[in-house]
């Protein structure tokens, strides 16, 4: 079987078009639809149904589609085995939005310049459904948070930054007593379902807060975007940028010591494509690990809003975020 013939099927499937298949493998859109037809006579069956210019898989096409998608990566990491020397093949990464917007662009924009043989596939998810995933051999790498708990022993993570606990609160209160805003203020709570949302969760207790709730999300450019409308304050993580653009509020630190959103990547290693993920690793690290936040325009009226994501934050609160800001 030529694998060529495999590959066009997976690329016409995924992209729903013959011609968009073709794009993403450099070929005219006969070339994929002459493999296709060569795979289909080779099995004896239809594997894909055509409706204008769509394409989708037949039931039998569904039934070899994962399994011409495992044949093709075990290619490539043939391909990879055997030339050692470059750096090259697919490189399977799971991310969450946070770090999806503000980690991975940065990470990838440099890994492609070094080694512009790979290829990345990024799946989002949840930090707690990526650990099962790289265990599994699904993910070759994830961008995730630190696990409340042990981990296997076949995985390594690796710390790439610390988020501290913050109030984010309208401009207007900008100075303002963190605590007396949390017990007086309607809260917009930080899903305690999630890894972050406990430790803001954990924090209350200790300071033996009780907020006024009026919303529960697991959404954090939500929440920012909340608290710019006047709908409340939040206990929220001090998340990479960007920020949603133009918000009008200020992050103030907490008097009390507080347990960090810790990110990191983690991987397996029994990967079979452990250079390319110490690759993406070492990047990543070279990138973010201690890398102090930068400051942005210190009026509380600029017309634009900062590229780090600080908003319109009046200098009063920056001079005291100065002194608890963590590195990240």
């Amino acid at each position: 079987m030529n694998t060529d013939f495999l590959r066009s099927f997976v690329a016409a499937v995924q992209h729903g078009s013959m011609a968009e298949a073709a794009r993403r493998l450099n070929l005219s859109p006969a070339a994929v639809a002459q493999h296709v037809r060569a795979l289909e006579q080779e099995f004896g069956t239809a594997l894909m149904v055509r409706s204008g210019r769509t394409v989708g898989a037949t039931e039998a096409g569904q039934r070899i589609l994962e399994k011409s998608r495992g044949v093709l990566r075990e290619i490539g990491d043939l391909r990879a085995l055997a030339n050692d020397e470059a750096l090259s093949g697919e490189l399977r990464l799971g991310a969450g939005t946070n770090a999806l917007l503000g980690i991975v662009p940065e990470v990838l924009a440099a890994m492609v310049q070094r080694y512009p043989a790979i290829n990345v596939y990024i799946r989002p998810s949840f930090s707690i459904d990526m650990y099962p995933a790289v265990e599994a051999g699904e993910l070759d790498a994830a961008i995730v948070l630190e696990s409340p708990v042990a981990v296997a022993k076949t995985l390594r993570w690796e710390l790439l930054r610390e988020e501290p606990l913050v109030l984010l609160a309208p401009a207007r209160y900008a100075g303002r007593d963190p605590h007396e805003l949390l017990a007086s203020e309607p809260m917009i709570r930080y899903d305690r379902n999630q890894w972050g949302g406990k430790l803001a969760d954990q924090y209350l207790q200790r300071a033996r807060i009780t907020p006024r709730e009026r919303f529960e999300i697991n959404a954090l450019s939500a929440i920012a975007v909340m608290v710019d409308r006047g709908l409340g304050v939040s206990l929220v993580p001090d998340w990479i940028r960007p920020w949603p653009e133009g918000l009008n509020v200020v992050r103030i630190p907490l008097p009390l010591p507080a347990t960090p959103r810790r990110v990191g990547v983690i991987w397996s290693r029994a990967s079979v494509r452990l250079r390319l993920v110490e690759a993406f690793r070492d990047e990543a690290l070279r990138l973010f690990r201690k890398r102090p936040e930068r400051r942005g325009d210190r009026s509380a009226t600029a017309p634009r809003p900062d590229p780090q994501g600080w908003g319109r934050v009046s200098g009063d609160d920056r001079a005291r975020a100065a002194g608890h800001q963590h590195e990240g």
